[in-house]
């Protein structure tokens, strides 16, 4: 028999909101000779005293009697098509900002190298699923002379390495990964600081990297692929700080990435940085994944 639907949740307070609904479907047998019941997924979009109507992803809206409502509950919004690409992708889309970056796959892991960058990013294994290879940690210490290996928080992976002795390899907290969409940053940017600082940021490409300066007192470099524009590197004098000259170079060079396409943003931060993740939110940033850097003890 059908219940009260505030009973379950559900009620005028979720109008706006994502909600999953049970109900019957009058006059229909299910499969044990009670009522027929469905489930329908949707945005509620009118609360009225006799009906409800819920609008699913696809088709027409739905309009339900509260009568016929068993159960309901609002869920969460789905997320986003870019936040829906697992880590390990997303972490191959990142590459592309270390040009010179030698890669050789490990099974499902990626052994990273460069030869003029000491980042970790660029010297290390990403190792964030199973490698699915027998001898995957002896070839990951053979392959480095420091070894260095990111790993998910708490995964399997990182068990591994800790189980050999392997430690923190630096006193940094875990990094965040973090995504948002190019229009939404470009409008958070575009309310901030303004005037010459923007017009002095000039890009210049180089080795396939924007490279965007303001004198030499504000840097910054960005890099594009497959509609994906991705941040390293925003620097500002000491004494040229707090003028919003980072943000004039962010905004020159996510134009350059929006002029090509780009529809997602990405950059990586400390998850112990604050004043920086405090700043990312407020552009739309928001956290994708966090992993951290193991290294031999």
């Amino acid at each position: 028999m059908p219940h009260s639907p505030e009973a379950h949740g559900l009620g005028p307070h979720v109008v706006g909101l994502r909600v999953v609904v049970r109900r019957v479907l009058p006059g229909e047998t299910g499969p044990t000779g009670g009522p027929a019941m469905t489930d329908l997924l949707g945005v509620c979009t009118g609360w009225g005293p006799t009906t409800c109507v819920v609008q699913p992803e696809s088709g027409a809206a739905v309009e339900i009697a509260l009568a016929d409502i068993v159960s309901g509950k609002p869920v969460p919004p789905r997320p986003s098509a870019r936040h829906r690409v697992s880590a390990v992708e997303a972490q191959r889309r990142a590459l592309v900002l270390w040009p010179d970056l030698h890669t050789e796959p490990l099974g499902e892991w990626l052994l990273r190298r460069s030869a003029t960058e000491t980042a970790r990013r660029a010297n290390s294994v990403l190792a964030f699923e199973p490698s699915g290879v027998a001898d995957d940690y002896d070839r990951v210490v053979a392959f480095y002379q420091r070894p260095i290996a990111a790993v998910l928080p708490d995964s399997p992976e990182d068990a591994l390495f800790r189980d050999r002795g392997w430690v923190a390899e630096s006193h940094d907290a875990d990094t965040l990964f973090q995504l948002a969409g190019v229009a939404q940053v470009r409008r958070a940017l575009g309310s901030g600081p303004s005037g010459p600082a923007v017009a002095e940021a000039v890009v210049r490409v180089q080795d396939g990297l924007a490279v965007a300066r303001i004198d030499d007192v504000a840097s910054g470099i960005a890099a594009y692929d497959r509609d994906w524009v991705g941040f390293r590197s925003i620097e500002v004098s000491p004494g040229h700080r707090r003028r919003g000259l980072g943000l004039a170079v962010m905004a020159a060079l996510l134009e350059w990435g929006a002029e090509r396409g780009a529809t997602t943003a990405y950059l990586q931060v400390l998850g112990d940085n604050t004043a920086a993740l405090a700043l990312y939110e407020r552009l739309g940033f928001g956290t994708h994944h966090a992993y951290r850097y193991l290294t031999p003890g």
